[in-house]
């Protein structure tokens, strides 16, 4: 059984049942039923046409639940006529349900929980797996989106913006459970780069890409975190940096620069130094420069003031940082990681233990406890 296919033609199947006129919330329930029909029939008879058996499945599977629900039976007038088997029509109703999943009035994570669900074919155990939490919950979480989205019309525009977002959402979520959900971002934004010519699209494919090739060398067999001056580079995927570089390129040469398309140049700039000491850090300052003007975000400019200490000198970066609410998600680490390369050791190993307790992730927190750690042996504390 190759759930791979069935992935892949979930959101056509689903596109066509909207467009035969079911509810959104109605048609992805009966697609799910029709996936699991699939995975339990096809192995002993695969189909010729899988989209069109899934499509005749899924009708049937909305049929059934209509006609079982008294309250819409003055609708079978309607939807009674089942269309003839045969080849469904090519229609790539991806890009909608993209837009319909990343609606407005959707939370953050029901959004990704929704385009996961509709758009990736994943079931809800995969994904409730992903986020640790209990299948119920997810559950719920999918049914209130797809009901607050049932009424909203298919063919409405979209705003890729939010998309794009919900897609970013989805890849810094991690590697949890049995979906891999960078890579299944990945998947997802590959789709959407083919349904519309966006150069942000692009932007984003590159910068999950880039992202990405890193992956192998970010933890230590222990399962430690390396930070990226750390890592071993030979241990980076160097086809998909080229795949990442080139699809920025053409991006970037459209003239329509967007945030993700400069994150992406940053991260460029990091995947193509051969060693950390050849770094371009004045570039990277200019492009962070680009997206503070871009998106006016509190995390880039504290990124930039990261990369002003490397470029200009670690007073350089002090001084960035000393203008930012110290407040923000790793300030206080910045700040340590700075004043060690000034030279002030106890001051440093100080906030280290401060972030150390601060921080978001285990990994991260044993990371920076044992940078303090390391400061103190040195001081001889």
């Amino acid at each position: 059984m190759d759930e791979a296919l069935l992935r892949s033609l979930t959101p056509g199947v689903l596109g066509i049942l909207v467009r035969r006129g079911a509810d959104f919330a109605a048609a992805e329930d009966a697609v799910q039923d029709a996936l699991v029909e699939a995975l339990r029939v096809w192995p002993a008879d695969p189909p010729r046409d899988a989209k069109g058996w899934l499509v005749t499945a899924a009708w049937r599977k909305f049929l059934d639940a209509t006609r079982a629900d008294t309250a819409r039976r003055r609708r079978e007038s309607v939807l009674d006529d089942e269309p003839a088997a045969g080849p469904v029509p090519a229609v790539d109703d991806t890009l909608q349900l993209y837009f319909l999943c990343a609606h407005p009035s959707l939370t953050p994570s029901s959004a990704v929980a929704l385009t996961l669900r509709a758009v990736g074919g994943l079931t809800t155990r995969q994904i409730a797996r992903a986020y640790l939490v209990p299948e119920a919950t997810m559950a719920q979480r999918i049914s209130r989106a797809k009901r607050t989205v049932s009424d909203v019309r298919f063919d409405r525009p979209g705003d890729v913006a939010t998309v794009l977002r919900v897609l970013y959402l989805v890849f810094n979520e991690g590697y949890s459970g049995d979906v891999d959900l960078a890579a299944e971002a990945i998947r997802l934004t590959r789709r959407l780069a083919a349904a519309i010519d966006h150069p942000e699209v692009a932007g984003l494919l590159a910068l999950m890409l880039l992202h990405h090739a890193r992956r192998a060398g970010r933890t230590a067999a222990d399962g430690a975190l390396v930070p990226l001056a750390e890592q071993d580079r030979g241990r980076w995927d160097t086809r998909m940096i080229a795949e990442g570089v080139t699809i920025l390129q053409a991006a970037l040469a459209r003239d329509r620069l967007g945030e993700f398309q400069a994150q992406a140049a940053v991260a460029a700039l990091h995947a193509d130094a051969r060693t950390a000491e050849e770094t371009d850090w004045v570039q990277i300052v200019e492009w962070y420069d680009e997206l503070a003007r871009l998106t006016d975000s509190p995390v880039v400019r504290l990124n930039r003031a990261v990369a002003l200490g490397e470029a200009d000198g670690p007073r350089a970066g002090l001084a960035a940082l000393a203008s930012l609410d110290g407040s923000l998600p790793r300030h206080t680490a910045a700040t340590a990681y700075l004043l060690e390369r000034d030279g002030d050791l106890p001051t440093a190993a100080r906030l280290y233990a401060e972030a150390a307790r601060k921080a978001p992730t285990l990994p991260e927190r044993d990371y920076l406890t044992r940078q303090a750690a390391r400061l103190n042996t040195l001081l001889g504390g």
